[in-house]
């Protein structure tokens, strides 16, 4: 799933290969596929966006926008974005193709679940997209102390576990289940902590892991469990994944555990983690 740091990532590699193409063709929803949602109208991503040049991509949240001349490409987390040098080479399954006049290609495709679309700028209204445009990133200096503690001091979080604190409710856009165990486990916090139980050393404890871990995983292209714009694995080496469970923790050498937990499955060391 695309988190933070994987939209970062996608949004430089976007930047760097296709900036300045012109779109040749477009294919809307081409695959059926229950749970993929469309942003803007399938039947007129061509009329949109054909003819078009890609200008700037920016990662929002877990999202990530391309503008191209007044419209705007938009996918997140679910979605597999690959470039493709030649046209033939994109796969046969996909829920959004953009064909360039240099005969590549763009395919995005829906995993599990994820949205993917284009739209004219202004016409999305859409919460998930707008909480994700504006509240401030972990990764710029907008998002400082004061910030971050309004959001784990509020009144109503205090009974919330900080998985619940910090992964749902788009408190902080792009913080989802994946990066928030090494964001925990770097703090020393346990996943089912209550945020009430917060001392202001806690706080700030948690305040400088969040910032420093995920400035590390999008400084080395997103998570080594997650893909990139060319099929390859992110440079950051995961501590807590379904690729760790049950093995020694990397600190002290006590099994990783996993267990269940709302809705999903949470990763934590019973010894470096306090609960």
């Amino acid at each position: 799933m695309i988190e933070l740091p994987e939209a970062f990532n996608l949004s430089n590699q976007l930047n760097d290969t296709v900036s300045g193409k012109r779109i040749a063709e477009v294919t809307g929803a081409h695959t059926p596929h229950k749970l993929a949602w469309y942003y803007g109208d399938p039947s007129a991503y061509s009329d949109l966006l054909v003819g078009k040049t890609v200008e700037k991509a920016s990662p929002f949240g877990s999202m990530v926008e391309m503008k191209a001349e007044g419209a705007n490409i938009l996918f997140g987390e679910g979605v597999n974005i690959r470039l493709h040098d030649k046209v033939e080479k994109c796969p046969a399954k996909h829920q959004l193709l953009i064909e360039f006049d240099d005969h590549s290609a763009l395919s995005l495709s829906v995993q599990m679940y994820g949205g993917v679309g284009a739209f004219a700028e202004g016409e999305l209204d859409n919460d998930y997209y707008r909480a994700a445009k504006e509240k401030p990133s972990p990764l710029t200096p907008a998002f400082d102390k004061a910030y971050f503690y309004a959001i784990v001091s509020a009144p109503n979080v205090q009974k919330l576990s900080l998985k619940g604190l910090l992964a749902t409710e788009q408190r902080i856009p792009g913080l989802g289940n994946g990066i928030l165990q090494d964001i925990l486990f770097n703090a020393k916090m346990h996943p089912k902590k209550k945020a009430g139980s917060l001392s202001y050393g806690d706080k700030e404890a948690l305040f400088d892991s969040l910032k420093t871990t995920i400035s590390a995983m999008a400084a080395k292209g997103g998570r080594d469990a997650e893909r990139g714009l060319f099929g390859n694995p992110g440079g950051y080496e995961t501590i807590l994944c379904k690729n760790t469970a049950n093995k020694p923790c990397p600190v002290c050498g006590t099994m990783i555990k996993k267990e269940a937990y709302m809705g999903g499955s949470v990763y934590y060391c019973d010894k470096c983690q306090e609960l």
